[in-house]
C-alpha cells in the first residue's frame, strides 16, 4: 500500500509542478504581449503618411468626418488607452483600407489557410529533416552524409521566390501534374508546402545531424553499441537527446509558419493571412497591421510555451520549478 503511494505522488507533484510553471509563464506573457503592442501601436502611428493619404488628396470636410468616424482626430494617448480596451474585448476593429470588413473577418477567412499550410510545411520538415539529419549523423564522412550537408546548404540558400515558378513550371505546365494556384483542392496544397518546407527540411537535417553526432558519442550510446543491441533501438535513445536543440528551434518556426508566408502565398495566389501585414503596412492600415502583429506575437509566446513544456517532457533532467 505504501509503494503504490509513492510511486504516484511524484507524479501529482510533477503535474502540480506543471500547470505552475504553464500559469507562471502565462502570467509573464502579458506584459510582454502590452509592450509589444505598445511599440507596434505607436510606431505605425509615427510613421510618415496615414490610412486616408490619396495621390489625390480628400477635401478637406470628408477628411474630417473621416478621422472623426475612426477615431483619428482624439489625441494618441486616447487612442492607445481605446484601442487597448477594445483590444482586451477581443474587438481587433475595422480596417481602414478593406472597408467592408472588420480586421476580426479578414482574420477569420485567411487564418485557416495559412495554418492548414503552415502545419502541412512544419509536419513534412519535421519528418524529412529529420530523418535525414539521422541518416548522415549514422554515416557520418559518407557519400549520404555529404549529399545531406550539399542539399541543406542548398536548401538555405535558394529563396522562396526562386523555388516556387521553378516548382510551377516543372510540375504545374511542363509535366501537367498538380495546379500552378488557387486554394480548394488537396491537389493545389501540394506545391506551396513544398515550396514552404524546403528552406525548414534544410535547417533541421542540419540541427539532427549535428545533435545525432554529438549524443552518438555520448557514453550511455556507446554502451549500448557495445551490447550490440539493434541499431532501431540505439537511434530511439539517441534521438531522445538529439530532438532538444530541434524542439527548441520549433517554437519561432512555427509560428512563422502558421501566420504565412507573403512570398508563397503571393507567388501560389492563397488567400492566407500573410499577405495583410504588408498591404496594411503600405497603406498604413493601423488597425490590420496591429491586429497582425497581435496574432504573431501570440502564435509566438504560444510555441515558445509549448516548447518549454515539450523540453521538459523529453529531458528528465529539466524541472518545471
Amino acid at each position: 500500500m505504501g509503494s503504490g503511494f509513492s510511486l504516484r505522488e511524484p507524479r501529482n507533484d510533477n503535474a502540480q509542478a506543471m500547470l505552475l510553471f504553464i500559469l507562471r509563464r502565462l502570467l509573464s506573457a502579458i506584459p510582454t504581449l502590452f509592450l509589444i503592442v505598445t511599440i507596434a501601436f505607436f510606431l505605425i502611428r509615427v510613421a510618415p503618411g496615414g490610412p486616408f493619404d490619396l495621390e489625390q488628396p480628400l477635401e478637406a470636410k470628408v477628411m474630417e468626418n473621416l478621422r472623426r468616424i475612426y477615431r483619428l482626430d482624439l489625441p494618441l494617448a486616447e487612442q492607445y488607452w481605446l484601442y487597448l480596451a477594445a483590444l482586451m474585448r477581443g474587438d481587433f476593429g475595422p480596417s481602414f483600407y478593406f472597408r467592408d470588413f472588420t480586421i476580426a473577418e479578414l482574420f477569420a477567412r485567411g487564418l485557416p489557410v495559412s495554418v492548414t499550410l503552415g502545419a502541412l510545411a512544419l509536419t513534412l520538415a519535421v519528418a524529412i529533416g529529420g530523418a535525414l539529419g539521422t541518416i548522415a549523423a549514422f554515416r557520418q564522412n559518407s557519400a549520404v552524409d555529404h549529399a545531406v550537408v550539399g542539399l541543406g546548404a542548398v536548401g538555405l540558400t535558394i529563396p522562396n521566390f526562386v523555388v516556387a515558378p521553378v516548382l510551377q513550371i516543372l510540375f504545374g505546365l511542363t509535366l501537367a501534374w498538380l495546379p500552378v494556384g488557387g486554394w480548394g483542392s488537396p491537389s493545389s496544397l501540394v506545391l506551396p508546402v513544398v515550396t514552404l518546407a524546403l528552406p525548414q527540411v534544410a535547417v533541421i537535417a542540419r540541427m539532427t545531424r549535428a545533435a545525432m553526432i554529438e549524443t552518438l558519442r555520448a557514453n550511455h550510446i556507446r554502451t549500448l553499441r557495445s551490447l550490440g543491441l539493434p541499431t532501431r533501438v540505439i537511434v530511439r535513445h539517441a534521438l531522445r537527446g538529439a530532438a532538444l536543440p530541434v524542439v527548441s528551434y520549433l517554437g519561432p518556426a512555427a509560428a512563422a509558419l502558421l501566420t504565412g508566408s507573403v512570398v508563397v502565398e503571393t507567388i501560389f495566389g492563397l488567400p492566407g493571412v500573410g499577405r495583410y501585414f504588408v498591404e496594411g503596412a503600405l497603406n498604413r492600415d493601423y488597425t490590420l497591421v496591429m491586429g497582425t502583429v497581435v496574432l504573431v506575437a501570440v502564435f509566438v509566446l504560444a510555441f515558445n510555451l509549448l516548447v518549454d513544456v515539450v523540453y521538459a517532457l523529453i529531458d528528465p533532467r529539466v524541472r518545471y520549478e
